[in-house]
């Protein structure tokens, strides 16, 4: 996928962070950008003594992000740290991470190459058995990650806060100034979109344990071979919240995002009470503005973009 946070970087910079990663006599012998990715860039290695790594460079200094990506980087590497400690969820190794911003002007590091397949970049393609069965390993493993208990509500790297009421409405303040500062028209008042979300905005009392949430769990971050999940990969966008935030529950209130009913046999909730709808709806709601506003910071194009207003407007409708 093209977006303009893609920080490509030329064969001498790529060569030059491999050496400093693995030493000199272990550079690079063939280099291969890896283009399923939405945000960051990355590429294949592979080294003069036939290992394989993949690299994984941050968007460049000069290039606006939202505010919740600010740091994505650093909190990719605490999300690999706390999962591969506090779980068995398999991720890939950290080999290696630069946050000096010398040989580029962004953070990078060096991880595990899988060898695997991207599942959803053949869900569709799999019979209905096969692809249910993943669903339900998905939605187990999405259980396993939220297990994961932090102290307060918000980054992983903190401060954070003790409401995760106070936690979620910043986060979509957050996201409508993103909006208004690139002039981002959503279809909608933002200060309609502020009553809306305040106006609910009671029901977020009830989630008062910070969990694990790594929100972006979705099958093209799900590497897949043999029958099993081999690898979840893109941690960027974790955090302590509430774990209905999870990909897997988006299809309850929002049927373009699919049947979510393996995942939840998977997560081992088959349904939600009327207060859990109360908040995936305004979970729905945030989600609606990513998808909108990041079309601007992305570069995408008008298709995504009308496609990501019908699912706002859909939210809100809600």
């Amino acid at each position: 996928m093209e977006s303009l946070t893609k920080n490509r970087q030329t064969p001498d910079v790529l060569r030059a962070m491999t050496e400093r990663a693995f030493g000199p006599e272990r550079g690079p012998d063939e280099i291969s950008e890896l283009g399923h990715g939405w945000f960051n860039v990355a590429y294949r290695l592979r080294l003069r003594d036939g290992r394989e790594a993949a690299l994984k460079i941050a968007p460049p200094a000069a290039v606006e992000v939202m505010t919740y990506e600010r740091g994505a980087m650093a909190t990719e590497l605490a999300a690999l740290d706390l999962i591969r400690k506090n779980s068995s969820v398999p991720v890939p190794e950290v080999y290696f991470a630069d946050l000096s911003r010398e040989l580029c002007d962004a953070d990078w590091f060096m991880m595990e190459f899988v060898h695997a397949d991207n599942y959803g970049m053949i869900r569709d393609d799999l019979p209905r058995d096969e692809h249910d069965a993943y669903d339900v390993a998905l939605g187990g493993a999405t259980r396993q990650l939220n297990e994961i208990r932090g102290e307060r509500f918000g980054r992983l790297g903190g401060p954070g806060t003790d409401s995760w009421r106070a936690c979620f409405t910043a986060m979509v303040e957050d996201l409508l100034r993103d909006g208004e500062r690139r002039g981002v028209d959503l279809g909608f008042e933002y200060d309609r979109i502020r009553a809306h979300v305040a106006g609910r905005s009671d029901c977020l009392d009830a989630v008062t344990e910070p969990r694990f949430v790594e929100w972006d769990l979705y099958p093209n971050n799900v590497m897949i071979s043999g029958g099993r999940i081999v690898s979840i990969i893109d941690h960027e966008r974790a955090f302590y919240g509430d774990p209905l935030m999870e990909a897997i529950f988006v299809g309850t209130e929002l049927p373009a995002f699919g049947d979510p009913s393996a995942y939840l046999r998977g997560y081992g909730k088959n349904e939600l009470t009327a207060d859990e709808r109360r908040r995936r709806r305004l979970y729905n709601v945030h989600l609606g503005l990513i998808l909108v506003i990041e079309t601007a910071y992305r570069g995408f194009g008008a298709d995504h973009y009308d496609w990501a207003r019908s699912r706002l407007t859909e939210a809100l409708e809600e």
